[in-house]
């Protein structure tokens, strides 16, 4: 029987009774993990273990590991990562070096993951901020054109590839210019479609060949004034799957944010209605996955195929990196940054 069109998260670093009974009812295709639930090595190990015991397969585990602000496992047991922002510095005389260090330091994020049992990460980040955006997005972007966070975008996914873990693009089809944080509020975009089309747009198609994609919690006025992305059919048709090109698995922005109107249910049968193949649920409050799970549909049809596909470009002989060598190279690049 096909599973859940859901990904959801658990409250702890380890897995409660009523959660392991929850997941094995429930069957969400994958499960997402936050810095509440990152111990030692050894716990991530077995939480990600026991999610997949939970459902009795090999489902995908993801993380938010971006660096800088964004990075769910960190320091003492995991080394810290720069932004985005930072590679869009280093070497900035030579895009091939430049390129080539953020596609390193991917490859090692990869390696720290799939230690871990963690197979998906939700990069890159491909928004390219505009003057008087909100700081959500700031320096987790590559850049501040669309080239350079489309080019150092793919780097970075074909590193994480490379490594047998899957990249997220994020957050199509453009979050930078919101001036508000989604977490908190909808934001509203007046640009013109044309603006859009050439700036915000391009990164997401220069990388519509990568295999799941994250809907943006953002209305686009030129488009559909009346609703956000992930709950926006037109947004979706015409722009997601039509200007961008994108025939991956597209996943919900997580549902919980503010930014969506409704109970956890509407806002994740709008999600569904819209167009999303799967929905995206963080907190892991019981409650409120009840909710979700209560909208959710199998995945099937297209949805289906698109997680199978994406799903069978994980390497499961991943490149070989010399760990030690490559973070080296890389503390040797960022260096330059601080002498600068």
């Amino acid at each position: 029987m096909p599973v859940s069109a859901v990904i959801l998260g658990c409250a702890d670093p380890a897995l409660t009774p009523e959660e392991r009974a929850f997941f094995r009812d429930a069957d969400p295709w994958g499960f997402i993990l936050f810095r509440r639930n990152i111990g030692t090595p050894q716990e991530v190990r077995a939480l990600t273990a026991a999610l997949r015991e939970a459902v009795g397969r090999e489902a995908p585990v993801l993380v938010d590991q971006e660096g800088g602000r964004v990075q769910r496992l960190g320091p003492p047991h995991w080394p810290k990562y720069p932004p985005g922002r930072h590679y869009g510095r280093v070497h900035a005389n030579d895009p091939v070096t430049r390129r080539e260090i953020t596609r390193l330091a991917a490859r090692l994020i990869a390696h720290d993951l799939t230690t871990v049992g963690i197979n998906v990460d939700c990069i890159p980040v491909l928004d390219v901020p505009a003057p008087g955006s909100h700081e959500i997005v700031g320096d987790r972007a590559y850049g501040a054109d669309a080239v350079t966070v489309g080019t150092l975008g793919r780097a970075a996914a074909e590193g994480l590839l490379a490594g047998g873990v899957l990249p997220v693009i994020k957050h199509v089809p453009g979050h930078g210019r919101a001036t508000v944080d989604s977490h908190l509020t909808l934001p509203v975009v007046d640009a013109p479609l044309a603006e859009l089309e050439a700036s915000d747009f391009l990164p997401f198609r220069m990388l519509s060949d990568m295999p799941i994609g994250m809907s943006a919690h953002v209305v686009y006025t030129a488009i559909d004034p009346a609703a956000p992305c992930t709950t926006s059919r037109t947004v979706i048709r015409r722009v997601v799957r039509g200007a961008i090109g994108y025939d991956g698995l597209l996943v919900s922005d997580d549902l919980s944010m503010q930014a969506l109107a409704g109970s956890l249910g509407e806002r994740a049968a709008a999600a569904f209605a819209a167009g999303c193949d799967v929905g995206l649920h963080c907190n892991g409050r019981m409650e409120e996955m009840l909710q979700v799970m209560d909208a959710a549909p199998r995945l099937a049809g297209k949805a289906r195929r698109r997680a199978e596909a994406a799903l069978a470009r994980i390497r499961h002989l991943p490149e070989p990196v010399d760990v030690a060598e490559a973070r080296a190279r890389l503390d040797a690049a960022l260096a330059t940054l601080q002498a600068a």
